[in-house]
């Protein structure tokens, strides 16, 4: 009678020790031992195939020298691999992420998110046998690779984008060597007031992150905070107004006035004139009208000129301003909740930097209406000297005569 459990629990601790080869060939020498029935008894306690077996007691009567030689699987052995087996696979894969088919609209994941499982699918669907495992090794063997997209384009070049950031340069050293302050200006992007998520991570005690609302819905009565900055390249101090109603002209000048007389005048007494580095859009840009106009009225009211030099369009980045004041601004609020227009305050003048960084903060309650139009005579009536060099980007405003 033959001893199953015997024969299964020889090859159970053998197995693990085997290969492909010596696998079918131990199954075979048990089979051949056991004698008429063999293979079947056998292939019931291991769980080797008949076929398996009746290979490895042919090749157990070979030769002993052919026996030690050769591969452990024939050339061509085993199962195929479904690529080999479905040849479109790969084609279709590779139309299904093919970059080019973003601007398809024949495509059918033109408007879906390509997971592998999204992808697994469509495959399916076309009739082909796959998994989202597969798809990804696919991919991999394609040389995809998951990426996020990169702000690398710049759009087009202005041909004296250089020479006006040299132009802008020199005129900084200028101003900075005659005793003269060098500002820059820019707002930041809006933020929503109250208990919503903001960027970065906080220290907070384990498993206890702070509830915050799930949508980003503006409140009506907290709104928004809109962060207008002047940065002091000389002394490295910046003065952030803190709006809450509208990025105009009127209230980028009022920002640039409110640091004039609370950290500029104290500081530059004896000051002959100013010079302000700003973008070449928003609410002082060079062809906002209400701009030079606000401007104007500053000039006159402090009694000094005003040089103005825009930055190239496309060029925010360079504004000394973003790397010297607001990064360490968004630094120091990362992850903590804006609930409220005097807790951004609070943070903003809160900001430090090694370098030495001293901010200053305050509210603007003010309302700025958007839409106001410049009169013609308002405007002809600017003391403006444009630069010789692109008068449209540098200029200076005087005061005008009493």
């Amino acid at each position: 009678m033959v001893d199953l459990a015997a024969i299964r629990k020889r090859f159970t601790l053998l197995e693990g020790c085997l290969d492909e080869r010596l696998r079918r060939r131990m199954a075979a020498a048990e089979a051949a031992a056991v004698g008429r029935g063999g293979p079947s008894a056998v292939s019931r306690a291991t769980g080797v195939s008949r076929r398996a077996i009746r290979v490895g007691i042919r090749e157990l009567k070979a030769p002993p020298a052919q026996r030690l030689t050769g591969r452990v699987r024939k050339s061509g052995g085993g199962r195929k691999r479904t690529v080999d087996t479905d040849p479109t696979l790969l084609r279709d894969l590779d139309l299904l992420v093919e970059p080019s088919t973003r601007g398809d609209p024949e495509s059918p994941l033109r408007w879906t998110c390509k997971s592998v499982r999204q992808l697994a699918r469509e495959l399916t669907r076309m009739g082909h046998q796959t998994s989202h495992r597969m798809v990804a090794e696919l991919l991999h063997g394609l040389d995809y690779r998951l990426q996020a997209n990169r702000k690398t384009r710049e759009g087009a070049s202005h041909p004296d984008r250089n020479a006006q950031f040299e132009y802008i340069n020199r005129k900084a050293h200028e101003f900075l060597r005659s005793k003269d302050p060098v500002v820059s200006v820019v707002t930041k992007k809006k933020e929503l007031v109250g208990n919503f998520k903001n960027g970065g991570r906080e220290w907070e005690p384990k498993g206890e992150p702070a509830p915050l609302q799930i949508h980003d819905f503006v409140r009506p009565d907290l709104g928004r905070a809109i962060p207008y900055g002047v940065y002091d390249l000389g002394e490295n101090a910046g003065w952030v107004s803190v709006g809450i109603d509208h990025d105009t002209a009127a209230f980028a000048v009022e920002s640039l006035r409110r640091w004039w007389y609370a950290m500029g005048q104290p500081r530059y007494r004896r000051a002959r004139r100013l010079l302000v580095t700003a973008d070449a859009g928003g609410s002082n840009g060079p062809k906002v009208h209400p701009w030079k106009v606000e401007l104007q009225k500053l000039a006159d009211e402090i009694g000094r000129p005003i040089a103005v030099c825009h930055f190239p369009p496309g060029t925010s980045k360079w504004n000394k301003i973003e790397d010297r004041l607001f990064s360490f601004i968004s630094l120091n609020w990362r992850g903590k909740s804006l609930t409220s227009h005097e807790v951004i305050v609070s943070l903003i003048a809160g900001t430090t930097a090694t370098a030495g960084l001293k901010v200053r903060a305050k509210l603007d309650t003010h309302a700025y209406p958007k839409g106001v139009k410049v009169a013609r005579k308002d405007f002809a009536s600017l003391n403006l000297r444009p630069a010789r060099f692109h008068g449209e980007w540098n200029y200076v405003i005087f005061p005008r005569p009493e």
